[in-house]
């Protein structure tokens, strides 16, 4: 994978310290990254990048409206076929749902390639903070995604 983008939505810090470090995981094993918010992004530069990992907070059991709207963009983007990673926060709930899960449907219905299923870091409070370990483990996931 020679570059990366991390994008993510973010409410309350949580999700982009997550991005972050998934972001510092591919770059210690040479990849360049770059991490942007979904309102930074510029869509049409994402032909460019080998690899995306979208990610942002689980809000009403979902994606949040940002997030959304970000994903409604892409289809407009020919990414089919890029190697594709979703991620989320959230509550360790049974019934908390996952924004995770709809942006990697989403990735896939796009025709793009994921690395691996979507991964969720866990927040103890609806502001955070996250739980202990999170950040360390997106560290250490980011550092698994090769080629």
């Amino acid at each position: 994978m020679k570059r990366a983008i991390v994008i993510y939505d973010t409410k309350f810090g949580n999700t982009e310290k997550i991005a972050r470090a998934l972001a510092r995981g591919m770059e210690k094993q040479g990849t360049k990254v770059d991490c942007v918010n979904t309102d930074e992004v510029d869509i049409d530069k994402l032909v460019e990048y080998d690899f995306l990992a979208i990610g942002g907070p689980t809000h009403a059991f979902g994606v949040s409206q940002p997030m959304k709207a970000f994903l409604e963009k892409l289809k407009g983007v020919d990414i089919k076929g890029k190697k594709a990673f979703a991620f989320d926060t959230k509550y360790k709930a049974w019934w908390a749902g996952s924004a995770g899960k709809r942006i990697e449907k989403t990735l896939k219905r796009l025709g793009m390639s994921l690395v691996k299923p979507h991964s969720s870091a866990i927040v103890t409070g609806s502001e955070g903070p996250l739980k202990d370990g999170m950040e360390e483990m997106f560290e250490q996931i980011g550092g698994e995604m090769q080629n």
